[in-house]
């Protein structure tokens, strides 16, 4: 029987720039590899062999993906084990803590020709130098759609009952954890549920939640004060020690798309776009904050200006994935130059040599 993986992202291309989550995403591993080396030079592939392998015994692992690639991921966790492999190479450096004791360095530079990489230097180093400036317009436009998502939310924060905000949340926490809590501190864990890409907006809800038996789906409006009840909902599970998993949203990382309570078997999130869901299980329920927490007709009253600002969020939302989008091209470019230099024999010999020390750690 074949393990289970869990997708999700640790890094995110937002309005505030990348921002990463790694270190919560890392935290408590008693073994990490960290891998070093250049784009092309095999570090997701490595990544995914092993973890085709571990899962193929029937232990689970998790996948976290690379915002930047849609088809590349930047890590594995294996909790079961606290086993983890990440790629160490910018812009997720990671921070060694105690290194040789749970960081290992992996270096993949170790099969490349140098030389051969030298004949190509300045159009390697015009290449990064696109690549970052290509980075740089994708968070500027962000930012610009974000500016105007947040005069989107002014319109409803003016119309909101704060009151019975406030009372919809208590009766969800009260719902959920009635009188129980735990005896153990609780484990808290930061990621991204999804991310903006170079392919556009992609989550991993549905696999989040498969397992998941109560599945509450948040409707409302930006403003509507969904990301504040989210913030609460943890509060409240770490507080009463339960482990919580903590999504935040890829687009502005301050705030919450998505609660996992996995002990309570419940998961709570934003069902709004870019992630819109509807219930297609029995047990799946509607949370309304529309319907519960903002002033009858405010969507009519406000429809010209809501329709304007909407527009602006959206077309800067489109630019700043076209940047990203333009951002993958270079990289490509660049990855043929090291790919070209690469002895891949070298690094599948690696890949072996790690996949037997995290058989020998699992034994």
């Amino acid at each position: 029987m074949r393990g289970k993986i869990l997708n999700y992202y640790a890094g995110g291309n937002t309005a505030k720039g990348f921002y990463s989550l790694y270190d919560s995403a890392l935290e408590g591993l008693n073994r990490l590899f960290i891998l070093k080396g250049g784009p092309g030079t095999g570090k997701s592939t490595l990544m995914k062999k092993v973890g085709e392998e571990i899962v193929s015994k029937g232990i689970d692992i998790e996948f976290l993906h690379c915002a930047s690639d849609n088809h590349s991921i930047d890590g594995i966790i294996i909790p079961q084990y606290k086993i983890g492999i990440v790629d160490g190479t910018a812009p997720h450096i990671i921070e060694p803590k105690a290194p040789g004791v749970i960081e290992e360095y992996i270096n993949l530079g170790v099969a490349w020709n140098s030389s051969k990489l030298n004949e190509n230097k300045t159009e390697i180093l015009e290449l990064n130098e696109a690549i970052s400036e290509m980075f740089q317009k994708a968070y500027d436009s962000f930012a610009a759609s974000l500016r105007a998502h947040d005069d989107i939310e002014e319109i409803y924060i003016s119309n909101m009952d704060f009151a019975e905000a406030n009372k919809l949340t208590n009766e969800l926490i009260s719902q959920f954890f009635g009188e129980q809590s735990l005896e153990k501190g609780a484990v808290v864990k930061h990621r991204f549920l999804g991310a903006a890409t170079p392919e556009g907006a992609v989550d991993f809800i549905q696999n989040l939640t498969e397992d998941v038996k109560m599945r509450y789906f948040i409707k409302g409006r930006a403003g509507s004060g969904k990301s504040t009840m989210l913030k609460k909902i943890a509060a409240a599970g770490k507080e009463r020690g339960f482990d919580v998993e903590v999504y935040h949203c890829g687009f502005d990382p301050n705030s919450l798309d998505m609660v996992i309570i996995r002990e309570l078997n419940i998961a709570i999130f934003d069902s709004t776009a870019p992630h819109e869901y509807f219930p297609d299980r029995e047990s799946d329920q509607i949370v309304d904050m529309y319907q519960r927490c903002i002033t009858n007709g405010t969507d009519e009253k406000f429809a010209q200006e809501i329709e304007r600002t909407s527009k602006a969020y959206k077309d800067k939302m489109k630019e700043a994935i076209s940047y990203l989008a333009e951002a993958k091209a270079l990289r490509d470019q660049l990855e043929a130059f090291y790919i070209d230099s690469m002895n891949f024999t070298k690094v599948e010999t690696i890949q072996e040599e790690l996949l037997e020390e995290i058989k020998q750690l699992i034994q």
